[in-house]
C-alpha cells in the first residue's frame, strides 16, 4: 500500500494540510484554525481528507508540520512566567539591551517589554574570565536562595545565563543541579545547553526566549501527539525549524527556541527543492498573504540564512540596519525580509494627500469591505477586485461570496474622490503602491545583500504572491516567474521537501593567521560528534547522515560576523588560508568592499549542520492533483493600466497552460488567483508550475 507524506501549516486563519506519496498522488484541505486548540484543526482536517481520498490512518507515514504556536506566544506575551539566574552586576542585560533602535531619531519608540520582569531577576556572586578561568565560584547557600526567591514566586520556568558561561559552563552545571534537587519537573534552560556563544545579551536573550516558549510548546505537542493517537494516527512528527531544516517533536519540545519562525521557512524549502528539479540555481521567494509579504533568496540552490532573528517586534522592513523592534534570537533562521502589505493592508490617504498601503491590516475579522462583514476600510484586495482581477464569486472556490458593490461606493468615498482621480485609476495605483512595498522587501534580500535580482527568477506563493509577482518582475528587470501548484497552501506544501536538521555551534576565537590547525580540527570533530550522535538517535547513519561546517569571522575589531562554508577534512595552513579567502569574497559580496592583506581575519564561532538525508528524491517526477473545478467565467473586463486600459481578459484554470498562452490572462484557483499581464507569455512544466515569460 502506497504511503503518504503529510505537511501540516497552521496560520492565523487557515490550517493548511497537504498529502503527498511518492508516485505524486496529491490531496489537499484547507480548515478554519481552531484557534483555542490548534491541535484540534489539524486532527480535524486530516480526518476529513481520509474521508474524501478514501485512505486511513495505517497510510500516513511521517507528519510535517510548520506552527506559530511559538511566535503567537511571543506576539501575544502568554508564555511562561520565567525566572532568569545570572550573575551579579548583570541583572538588567534584558533591558539594556544593545541599545540598537528600529526607528531613528524617533523620541516616542518604546523598546518592548523584558520577557522576565525585574523582581524574576536573581544574582549570584560569581565570576568566570574570557578564557573560561574560575576567578569567583558562588556559594551553595547563594544559589539556594535565588532559587528560592523564584520558587516562592511559583515560576513556571526558569533561565540560567552566567557571564562567560559559553567558556566554562560549570557554574551553570552547578546551578542546574540545585534546581534540579528542589524542583525537579519545573522547565530549565542554561545558556551553555541553550547557546554556548559570547555576546551576553544575545545569549540571555535567547536562552530566556527558549524558557518563555517551553512549557507551551510542550503542551501543545502532547496535545497534538494525543489527538493523533486517538485517532489511529502513530506516524511521527517532525517540526519545521526557523533554519529550513525538520526536527523531531522530542528535540522540539526540549529546543522549542528553533520552531519561532517555523511557518515561513516551508515555503522557501519547497521552493528550493522545485526549483532544483527543474533546474534553476538562483530564485527569488515571494510569499504573499492577507497581511504581510516574505522574500528570501535562494542562490546556487542554497538558501540563505541569517545568523540571528528579531521575534516579536513590528514588520521588518528589510533593512539589516535597522534592529531592535523585538527580542534577540541568536539561532540560525532562513534570510527573510518581510513587510506589512497583503491582500489585507488597508488603503489610507496620508497628511500630505497621498496614497498609503499598510502596514495596518483588516485582518480576517472584520476582512476587507467586499468581504461583507461589518469592514469600513478599502483594502487592497478591494481594489484588485475593483480592477476585475479577483472574481467576486470565486473566491476560495466560491465559498465566500464578494459584495462588489459596497467595496466600489466606499472605495470611491475614502480613496478615489479625496485624490480626485476616477476609481479604476486610484485603484491601480494602490495595486502599484502595494507592489513596490513589497519591492522593496526584494531588494533587501538581493541588492542590499550584493546580489542583483535580475539574474534570478521570482517563485511566487501565498494566496496573494501570484496576482502581483509578474508586474514586480517586470519593474525590476526579472524576466521570469514561476507559480508552483496549490500556491495558497504552498508552505505546507513545501514541508515535504525538507530534510532533517541539527546545528550546532560554540565560541572558538582564533586568528586565523595564528590558529592552530589541529585543535581546530578537533573542535570541529567534536561538534560533528555530537550531530551525528544525535542523528543516529533518530535513524540517520552512513551516507544518510551528512556534516557541513561553517565559520563566522569578523577583521579583528569588527561587532558582527560573516558566516562561510569551512574546509572539510582535516585542517592544515593552505585551508586556514582558503578559509580566510572565502571570508573576504563574502564580505566583499554583502559590504562592496574588502580589506587588505595585512588586517588580521579573526574566527569567532565554528558550527556545523548535521543532516538527515534521504537517498531517494522527494521531488515525484509529476504532481498528480484531483481535476480542479473550472472557473466560473470564461472572461471579463480588467484594467492593465494607462497603457493598456481595460481589456476583455481571459479567465482560465491552471490546466488551460499546457499549451503556451499569451497575455493577458487570469488563472482562477481554489486557492489563489494568477494574472498574467499583457505580452507575457505563460505555460506549464512538467511539475505543473504556471512558468510565465516576460
Amino acid at each position: 500500500m502506497s504511503t503518504f507524506r503529510v505537511g501540516v501549516d497552521i496560520g492565523g486563519t487557515f490550517t493548511d494540510i497537504v498529502f503527498l506519496n511518492a508516485e505524486g498522488r496529491l490531496f489537499t484541505k484547507k480548515v478554519p484554525s481552531s484557534v483555542d486548540n490548534y491541535a484540534r484543526a489539524i486532527v480535524e482536517g486530516v480526518a476529513e481528507v481520509f474521508a474524501d481520498a478514501g485512505i486511513g490512518p495505517d497510510s500516513i507515514h511521517e507528519i510535517r508540520h510548520g506552527t506559530t504556536v511559538a511566535s503567537n506566544a511571543i506576539l501575544e506575551h502568554k508564555g511562561a512566567r520565567v525566572g532568569l539566574i545570572t550573575s551579579s552586576g548583570f541583572r538588567d542585560v534584558l533591558e539594556i539591551r544593545t541599545l540598537r533602535m528600529p526607528r531613528l531619531y524617533d523620541l516616542a519608540w518604546e523598546k518592548p517589554p523584558a520577557l522576565v520582569e525585574r523582581y524574576l531577576r536573581r544574582v549570584v556572586d560569581e565570576r568566570i574570565n574570557g578564557n573560561g578561568g574560575v576567578e569567583r565560584a558562588p556559594t551553595r547557600a547563594d544559589i539556594e536562595q535565588a532559587v528560592d526567591k523564584l520558587l516562592e514566586e511559583r515560576v513556571e520556568a526558569i533561565a540560567v545565563c552566567l557571564i562567560n558561561a559559553y567558556a566554562n559552563p560549570a557554574h551553570e552545571r552547578l546551578i542546574e543541579a540545585v534546581i534540579r534537587e528542589k524542583a525537579p519537573d519545573l522547565p530549565l534552560c542554561i545558556s551553555a545547553d541553550v547557546l554556548p556563544e559570547m555576546k551576553e545579551y544575545e545569549r540571555t536573550s535567547t536562552t530566556v526566549i527558549n524558557a518563555y516558549v517551553l512549557p507551551v510548546v510542550g503542551a501543545y505537542l502532547a496535545a497534538l501527539r494525543k489527538g493523533l493517537d486517538e485517532d489511529g494516527i502513530t506516524a511521527p512528527i517532525y517540526l519545521m525549524q526557523s533554519n529550513g531544516g525538520l526536527t523531531t517533536s522530542e528535540t522540539a519540545a526540549r529546543l522549542p527556541m528553533h520552531i519561532i519562525e517555523s511557518g515561513p521557512a516551508g515555503g522557501v524549502i519547497g521552493s528550493q527543492a522545485i526549483a532544483r528539479a527543474s533546474g534553476l540555481e538562483n530564485v527569488i521567494t515571494f510569499d504573499m498573504g492577507g497581511t504581510t509579504a516574505k522574500t528570501s533568496m535562494i542562490a546556487r540552490g542554497e538558501v540563505t540564512r541569517a545568523l540571528d532573528m528579531q521575534v516579536g517586534g513590528n514588520i521588518l522592513h528589510g533593512s539589516r540596519l535597522l534592529t531592535g523592534s523585538g527580542y534577540a534570537l541568536k539561532v540560525p533562521a532562513i534570510d527573510l525580509a518581510e513587510v506589512g502589505a497583503g491582500g489585507g493592508s488597508i488603503l489610507s490617504i496620508d497628511a500630505g494627500g497621498s496614497l498609503r498601503a499598510g502596514p495596518h491590516s483588516a485582518g480576517a475579522s472584520p476582512g476587507p469591505v467586499c468581504y461583507d462583514m461589518g469592514g469600513e476600510d478599502p483594502t487592497i484586495t478591494d481594489a484588485n477586485i475593483l480592477l476585475g482581477y479577483i472574481n467576486p464569486r470565486h473566491l476560495v472556490g466560491g465559498a465566500l461570496k464578494l459584495n462588489l458593490d459596497k467595496a466600489a461606493r466606499i472605495f470611491e468615498e475614502k480613496i478615489a474622490d479625496p485624490l480626485g482621480l476616477p476609481v479604476d485609476v486610484a485603484a491601480y495605483g494602490a495595486h502599484l503602491i502595494s507592489a513596490s512595498n513589497m519591492i522593496r522587501a526584494i531588494k533587501a534580500v538581493s541588492t542590499e545583500r550584493g546580489r542583483d535580482p535580475r539574474s534570478y527568477a521570482l517563485f511566487a506563493f501565498g494566496g496573494n504572491g501570484p496576482l502581483f509577482a509578474a508586474g514586480m518582475a517586470a519593474s525590476i528587470g526579472i524576466k521570469r516567474v514561476v507559480v508552483p501548484p496549490s500556491p495558497g497552501l504552498f508552505s505546507s506544501f513545501g514541508l515535504l521537501y525538507a530534510d532533517v536538521e541539527h546545528h550546532y555551534s560554540r565560541t572558538f576565537r582564533r586568528l586565523l593567521s595564528q590558529a592552530n590547525p589541529a585543535e581546530m580540527t578537533e573542535a570541529w570533530d567534536k561538534l560533528a560528534s555530537e550531530a551525528l550522535s544525535q542523528l543516529e538517535n533518530e535513524g540517520f547513519t552512513g551516507a544518510d547522515a551528512v556534516i557541513e561546517r561553517s565559520a563566522s569571522l569578523h577583521y579583528k575589531g569588527q561587532i558582527y560576523e560573516l558566516a562561510v562554508p569551512a574546509p572539510d577534512g582535516a585542517l592544515d595552513a593552505e585551508k586556514l588560508v582558503e578559509l580566510a579567502e572565502r571570508f573576504g569574497q563574502e564580505h566583499e559580496t554583502v559590504y562592496g568592499h574588502r580589506a587588505g592583506p595585512e588586517e588580521p581575519v579573526e574566527l569567532v564561532n565554528i558550527a556545523v549542520i548535521g543532516r538527515g538525508v534521504s537517498q531517494t528524491s522527494r521531488v515525484p517526477d509529476e504532481l498528480f492533483a484531483d481535476a480542479a473545478a473550472r472557473p466560473t467565467d470564461t472572461s471579463r473586463q480588467a484594467y492593465f493600466g494607462h497603457e493598456h486600459g481595460w481589456l476583455e481578459t481571459p479567465v482560465i484554470a491552471r490546466a488551460d497552460l499546457a499549451d503556451r498562452v499569451v497575455g493577458p490572462a487570469i488563472v482562477e484557483e481554489y486557492d489563489a488567483t494568477c494574472l498574467i499581464p499583457p505580452g507575457s507569455t505563460a505555460s506549464l512544466d512538467r511539475f505543473g508550475n504556471i512558468v510565465i515569460d516576460l
